[in-house]
């Protein structure tokens, strides 16, 4: 049995082909490029239908090309965070705002929640921009009514592919609305963002499997009757994908963004560990939790250089970072996109001091890099602090692979912690993959890890 893992990420739809141990199939990868609509007022947004034609492309490419033949399962990790709205036709009201989309203010006169940390406790989020809470009232406001209801990307696109499309507690834990320990909508959450449960997505059950729609069988006739897993959140199925999956690691996963996360067995009902008022919790699946915090900048970083420095690129851009030492660069910040939660910065807070003319591009690059890299390790400080030791660092994600430098600025600001790399480049769809077959706890072996601080 061949596992077709889908990767619904901010900035590209992909679809790969897994053996029935969760390795990506050599050629067996279809990808399409989003583009993010960028406002200087904040906004991000992706449009819908775009998003969907696109997953479907990636689907039709597969199977052209013979790779759905074998499938027998299919798993995906979705971006967290998403809202479109919709109107009683299931037609979009408007675009997506993605998490970048940092626009939302709470209504005039709302005060939100009565108790902020038990709030943040049972929900795992704040009353904050980047959550339902304040999204959907705003959301209304600007479209004049109340729509129908409302769903995150993933939910949209499935609705229009499978039998039916419930939320997962995954994606439903990064709406900011769900109660983490009951795995039910909360109550004061919902309450804020004005939201009744009819207009809020159904939750999947645990082990909910979805089914292709008939009327689209003849179009993929590979996946008629193949089960669907519940979509996992994009950044718990990297930690999966990157072998950490206990307390005792912990994953820096840079793609288009950048987080730190640590992965805690948590039933359903079980009481949850504490929670520091810095850092958020969301739900992997209806069995384990996952603690961190994610930053704006990441790869992203890549792509805005690209644009405005014009960075050499590939080993030459490698060879002029080698001669600046990690920890010994330009101060920066690096929240070119403003701050991810609980933070209110807003989109355009970036950066750079100390610029002479004897400054080069790279050093500006390395800068921004580096600056992350700290604000990872003061973070790290705190999430370890939830469980009372030094943890591991696994580092991974598309932007890691792609530079030695940033690799060896990480380990410099981790220090003195043991950090690896991993080095597949589909941490997320294969973490999403091993979640949907239940072999959680074989993402990575120590075999598939390199240490980064003993040399390339």
């Amino acid at each position: 049995m061949n596992i077709l893992a889908l990767d619904l990420g901010t900035s590209s739809v992909r679809g790969l082909v897994l053996d029935a141990d969760a390795v990506p199939l050599p050629g067996a990868l279809a990808r399409r490029k989003m583009a993010i609509t960028i406002g200087d007022d904040g906004a991000a947004t992706l449009d819908a239908a775009e998003y969907l034609a696109a997953l479907e492309a990636c689907l039709d490419e597969l199977h052209r090309a013979g790779h759905l033949d074998q499938i027998g399962l299919v798993a995906t990790a979705a971006q967290w965070h998403s809202v479109l709205p919709l109107d009683s036709d299931g037609s979009p009201l408007g675009p997506v705002l993605t998490w970048l989309d940092s626009r939302s203010t709470p209504a005039t006169g709302a005060t939100g929640p009565q108790d902020m940390n038990a709030f943040h406790h049972r929900t795992g989020t704040w009353w904050h921009r980047f959550y339902w809470s304040v999204r959907l009232p705003w959301l209304r406001e600007r479209l004049g009514g109340r729509p129908a209801r409302f769903v995150g990307l993933v939910e949209y696109a499935f609705g229009a592919l499978l039998e039916e499309a419930p939320m997962s507690v995954s994606q439903a834990s990064g709406t900011g609305l769900l109660d983490l320990r009951t795995l039910g909508w909360d109550p004061e959450a919902c309450e804020l963002a004005g939201a009744t449960r009819e207009e809020l997505p159904e939750l999947a059950p645990v082990d909910w499997t979805g089914r292709l729609r008939a009327d689209l069988v003849h179009r993929w006739p590979s996946l008629a009757g193949v089960p669907w897993a519940a979509p996992t959140g994009d950044g718990a199925a990297s930690n999966v994908g990157s072998g950490c999956v206990d307390p005792y690691r912990a994953a820096v996963t840079v793609g288009t963004s950048a987080a730190v996360r640590l992965v805690q067995a948590a039933p359903a009902g079980a009481i949850l560990p504490p929670l520091p008022s810095g850092l958020w919790r969301y739900r992997v699946d209806h069995r384990h939790i996952v603690t961190g915090t994610a930053y704006s900048a990441g790869g992203n970083l890549f792509a805005w250089a690209n644009k405005v420095l014009r960075l050499p690129a590939g080993p030459e851009l490698e060879a002029a970072l080698a001669v600046i030492t990690p920890g010994n660069t330009l101060v920066a910040d690096p929240r070119l996109g403003g701050d991810r939660p609980p933070g209110l910065a807003p989109a355009g807070s970036g950066h750079v001091h100390n610029l002479g003319f004897g400054t080069r591009a790279v050093d500006i690059f390395a800068g921004l890099m580096d600056a992350l890299c700290r604000q990872v390790a003061a973070d790290l400080a705190e999430i370890e602090s939830t469980v009372d030791y030094p943890v591991e660092v696994v580092l991974g994600g598309g932007a890691i692979a792609a530079s030695d430098w940033w690799r060896d600025a990480f380990v410099a600001a981790l220090k003195p912690r043991r950090v690896s790399h991993v080095r597949n480049p589909e941490i997320g769809a294969t973490g999403a993959a091993l979640i949907a077959i239940g072999r959680f706890h074989d993402g990575v072996t120590l075999e598939r890890i390199s240490r980064t601080d003993e040399g390339h």
